[in-house]
């Protein structure tokens, strides 16, 4: 990789309620000695991507993150930071040597560290600029792994746990006089040694588990604001009522009135909504243009908060798809998954979100919309987020470009749970509390359709209260229990939820939708290809091995083939394919890890999926009765 030239150099909310002691016993930090000047180098990944060479301090993920909840003014924090780390914390009193490209976890390529430290200290100088003072101004994390704490000034402004959700911290009292501000962060990270759910990072990465991505792995970022301010918005498309349903999260006192205004792409509006802040919003959508994958369809929001006297204190920007989704009773009288009321089938691919110059964090926002792009061209409809959770913006154009998601909870280590044993109380607590984060943080997202609280047994325990806590939680989506009940170490099945999840490779599964849930193949396929010179070092591996493109086409042809009559006889809903792209040893993805190859023939592969997403969809597939939500009678739709 060539080096690029750098540039010149009160807590609103924490996981679950908790806020964390830190483990490093800092208390202001000071600066210490001068640092002698430095600059951030990347170091070479094994493998770069097509985006590698275009990232630098100038341009780290430059875009706004927060598509749905988007302010005019704001000022982005990714960059050059100062670093140290190790194995134990960094002296407080000593200095940061080391430079470290935010938002890139460490052990990554991009990061320009491209190592383990179970300890990270972050450093860095901003300034507030003079239109910004007098107003509150919010310090917004994308995703701190696994434990952060953060100061401004010395001062200690907030604390927060758990590696996949956002958290924002209200820094306006830890300001001093003048521009200069400094921001400190330290991480605690020991991905499965911890008590906190990691997904598939490892300490020993290998077979189907990946390099850990520690510390700051989503970006960074100001907002000024009112006192009286907008803190969520809590988005729900009503088909049955023909409204958008928003619940605003309004801080402080001083606001009266949410004004809402529905829009179409062209700027024509829709309505207009004033209600009384803490109510609920029900803004109308008549004659909605309704959002699916072959047309998906946003309409864009704009909320303003106002005082008493129609003085606007906040204004955010926003959009939502107007779409249903749930269950619905077929012809012999099995549950069917519905979008729209409508049966449509879900082919999809298990998308494990890893990249092999950035790992958890994606290069580029390029990089992150290509994958849905390649998807899309193949003819998928429906992408499965494998036990992690991505940056904000890659549902955003899941959302624009009409994929399906399934979202993954991410999983405490695959050594508990299932039938090795419950997890211990601590990681219980843990996982549940970033269960509920991740619902709460994601729940206005369009293409989201299906919750997946567990995999393969990973960390699994009371299967059938956290699936129904989840359900209780939102009430407006599918939740698919315990994804490959049938394999591995999996708890019995519990008849929990809304789908029986089948995982067989290289398959395909044969479950059968039954009267009470619809039946997927929440996984299948994993056929290998080795692409030399596009290999992360180590022995590839895969499910089943082809020799070349036109074997790998050929065998994904006639795995479609029996995918289509077991999706005729058993009246499958879904399918996920294993996977987008290779990730480090495993090379069965349709992609290579690099992104510089697709291995099949991509028109091939789109044609074997319109049969199966046709096979599987009926022409006359509106279920008579009325449309309801979750405990509808039947044979009324359930829909979410």
């Amino acid at each position: 990789m060539k080096s690029r030239r750098p540039a010149r150099g009160r807590l609103l909310g924490s996981l679950g309620g908790l806020v964390l002691a830190s483990t490093l016993a800092l208390g202001a930090v000071p600066a210490g000695a001068a640092a002698p000047p430095k600059q951030w180098t990347p170091e070479d990944p094994p493998l770069t991507t097509p985006w590698t060479e275009q990232v630098g301090p100038d341009n780290a993920l430059p875009e706004y993150p927060r598509p749905q909840l988007k302010r005019k003014r704001w000022k982005n924090l990714n960059g050059e930071w100062r670093y140290a780390g190790g194995a134990t914390p960094p002296d407080r009193h000593g200095r940061l040597d080391e430079r470290v490209l935010v938002p890139y976890p460490v052990e990554s390529g991009l990061s320009g560290v491209q190592r383990h430290d179970d300890h990270m200290l972050y450093q860095r100088e901003f300034e507030v600029p003079r239109s910004w003072r007098g107003d509150e101004l919010l310090l917004h994390f994308g995703a701190v792994d696994q434990q952060a704490t953060v100061w401004v000034n010395g001062r200690r402004v907030g604390s927060h746990q758990g590696g996949f959700t956002s958290f924002t911290l209200d820094v306006s009292d830890a300001l001093r006089p003048g521009k200069r501000q400094r921001v400190t962060v330290a991480a605690t990270d020991t991905n499965e040694e911890s008590s906190y759910p990691v997904g598939k990072q490892s300490n020993q990465p290998g077979g189907i588990f990946y390099t850990g991505s520690s510390g700051i792995w989503q970006t960074v970022w100001l907002e000024p604001v009112s006192d009286a301010h907008l803190s969520e918005l809590n988005i729900t498309p009503r088909l049955d009522s023909r409204i958008f349903r928003l619940e605003p999260e309004v801080r402080g006192s001083e606001a009266a009135r949410v004004e809402t205004v529905v829009s179409h792409e062209n700027g024509e509006t829709v309505s207009r909504t004033s209600t009384e802040a803490g109510a609920t919003v029900e803004a109308p959508v008549p004659e909605p243009r309704l959002w699916s994958p072959d047309d998906p369809y946003l309409y864009d929001l704009t909320v303003r908060l106002l005082d008493a006297s129609g003085r606007e204190l906040d204004r955010v920007d926003s959009y939502a798809g107007m779409r249903s989704i749930g269950l619905t009773t077929d012809s012999q009288g099995r549950q069917r998954m519905a979008l729209n009321g409508e049966i449509l089938f879900q082919q999809g691919m298990l998308d494990q979100g890893f990249w092999p110059d950035g790992l958890h964090t994606p290069p580029t926002d390029e990089a992150m919309r290509h994958d849905i792009t390649r998807a899309k061209r193949m003819g998928f409809n429906m992408l499965r987020k494998h036990i992690k959770v991505a940056p904000k913006r890659w549902y955003h154009w899941a959302d624009r470009m009409g994929m399906l998601v399934w979202q993954d909870m991410p999983s405490l280590s695959a050594g508990v749970g299932g039938t090795n044993g419950p997890p211990d109380e601590q990681a219980r607590a843990n996982f549940e509390a970033e269960t509920e984060a991740v619902v709460d943080q994601l729940d206005s997202v369009t293409s989201l359709v299906t919750w997946v609280p567990f995999n393969e047994g990973w960390g699994e325990f009371d299967t059938a209260r956290v699936t129904r806590e989840i359900e209780q939680r939102d009430p407006d989506r599918l939740v698919d229990a315990s994804s490959g009940v049938n394999c591995c170490n999996s708890l019995p099945d519990t008849g929990a939820g809304d789908i029986y999840d089948d995982h067989t490779y290289v398959g395909p599964g044969t479950p059968t939708a039954t009267a009470d849930r619809a039946a997927v193949d929440g996984e299948y396929g994993g056929l290998g290809l080795v692409e030399q010179g596009h290999l992360w070092p180590g022995e590839p591996h895969a499910y089943e091995m082809t020799d070349n493109g036109s074997e790998l086409t050929e065998r994904y042809d006639r795995l479609s083939e029996d995918l289509i009559g077991a999706i005729e006889r058993n009246g499958i809903s879904a399918a996920v394919y294993t996977q987008v792209s290779d990730v480090e040893n495993e090379v069965n993805g349709l992609m290579t890890y690099d992104r510089k190859v697709t291995k099949p023939d991509v028109d091939s592969i789109r044609e074997s999926n319109r049969a199966i997403i046709d096979a599987g969809t009926p022409r006359a597939t509106r279920a008579p009765g009325r449309v309801g939500s979750r405990g509808a009678a039947r044979p009324a739709p359930r829909v979410r």
